[in-house]
């Protein structure tokens, strides 16, 4: 049986299964398990245990649970009202200067998490409502906030980025180089964006007689530093020698844990019941994703079609940029149905030998991915960034948050655009640290 056939097959199958609504690694698992017993017979069995408990048989995954437990902490306090406190009483004169807080408290709340969903529901329960009290349209409060969220999986520490690295073998820390200076673009776009927006409008939400001291902006700020300073170390720890990402990760959560406890009192047992069930619910996910996961790519190998696939795309002889947007294209359209982590470990095993084929770098491919996945956190039918939005303003109707969160979009692929022109700006910063790759 051909390549093509037994690819058409396996590409059906897991359409099919996953749009019963059943969790992804499920999904991916069932669909492993039919196609080898369908192609190469029950023997195949023998091989999947030791192959999906391989795939997690990784020092690196220890990572991934304290990282977890890192952004649980920060979620489950009230870390997120001070940040955008602190921020909206220092921006409050600038044009769009508090939509422009909220965007910096969701890029400083999604670094410390990792998290978009927690991002939307922390900054937007304060913010959405503020914003729209002041008189900014609800497309504007509404879609900041769903598209700021975003910036979660972009800016370090990133659970997308020690996904991508581990299905690519690649350095999880240089990763997290990578995703600096494109993290701080994308932001400073979106800000940007906000100004330009409000500007054009003519719209004033501050009373001009109001003015903070530079006491009470000052006063704003202790409960805040300590989280920014956690972000700090950890970046240190990781690029500075002095531990391995797993080892950083724990010193953070640890830390982490420590300042909820201690600043915003988060002492009761079932404070840290919560924060440890939903570390265990989120990192159990994310680690069957991931066993699962290998098993697919284990099938897509053994099936030859991977090889079959690079092959062929090899064979037609295009520019490599008509070949990245149309990687681009489908990362955008598979954005739109599955969640980013999903994405990563289905794609890679794929994508990996093309992209190298290409000659593209594997790294600053790894920014371009994660903002593909960023748009597809606010784009329908999934878009799970604006039903967190809209359980928060449930008088606002969806389409106005898609189409207030849609320049945003604009702006996450002018970036992707910025960083085929200038792809530099993803690699200098790894490779000024870390030496040439």
């Amino acid at each position: 049986m051909s390549p093509l056939f037994m690819g058409l097959f396996v590409l059906l199958g897991t359409l099919l299964v996953m749009a019963t609504g059943m969790p992804i690694a499920f999904s991916l698992g069932i669909v492993s398990v039919a196609a080898l017993v369908a192609f190469e017979g029950p023997r195949s069995l023998e091989f999947m245990a030791e192959t999906f408990l391989g795939g997690l048989d990784d020092f690196t995954l220890v990572s991934i649970p304290m990282f977890v437990l890192m952004g649980a902490a920060v979620a489950s306090s009230r870390a997120g009202r001070d940040l955008y406190e602190a921020l909206d009483r220092w921006l409050y004169r600038v044009p769009g200067g508090l939509v422009i807080s909220n965007l910096g408290a969701c890029a400083l709340f999604a670094a410390l998490t990792g998290s978009s969903p927690a991002t939307c529901a922390a900054i937007g329960k304060m913010g959405i409502p503020e914003m729209r009290k002041r008189g900014y349209p609800d497309g504007i409060a509404t879609g900041s906030i769903a598209a700021g969220g975003t910036l979660g999986i972009l800016i370090p520490p990133s659970l997308t980025f020690i996904l991508y690295g581990i299905a690519t073998e690649s350095s999880i820390g240089r990763l997290f180089l990578a995703g600096v200076v494109p993290g701080i673009m994308l932001t400073a776009l979106f800000m940007a964006w906000t100004w330009f927006a409000v500007r054009r409008s003519g719209h004033q939400a501050y009373d001009p007689a109001f003015r903070w001291t530079w006491a009470e902006k000052f006063a704003a700020l202790p409960k805040v530093l300590p989280f920014l300073a956690i972000i700090g170390a950890v970046m240190w720890a990781l690029y500075g020698g002095v531990a391995t990402p797993s080892e950083a990760a724990g010193v953070g959560a640890l830390f982490c844990l420590l300042l909820a406890i201690v600043i915003y009192r988060m002492w009761r047992i079932q404070d840290l019941v919560a924060i440890f069930r939903d570390t265990t619910k989120e990192s159990v996910m994310i680690l069957m994703i991931i066993g699962t996961s290998i098993l697919f790519a284990y099938m897509l190998t053994n099936l030859y079609l991977t090889q079959s696939l690079a092959e062929w795309i090899a064979a037609l002889d295009v520019n490599r940029w008509v070949l990245l947007a149309a990687i681009n294209a489908m990362l955008l359209v598979a954005g739109c149905f599955l969640p980013p982590a999903a994405i990563i470990l289905m794609t890679t095993p794929i994508l990996l030998p093309i992209i190298t084929a290409a000659d593209f770098d594997i790294i600053w491919f790894g920014v371009i991915l994660t903002i593909n996945m960023e748009v597809g956190l606010i784009t329908p039918p999934v878009g799970l960034n604006l039903y967190v939005i809209n359980g928060i303003a449930p008088d606002v109707p969806l389409s106005r948050i898609l189409w207030g969160s849609l320049p945003y979009v604009m702006c996450m692929l002018l970036a992707i655009l910025i960083l085929c022109v200038f792809p530099g700006i993803a690699t200098w910063l790894p490779d000024l640290l870390m030496g040439p790759a």
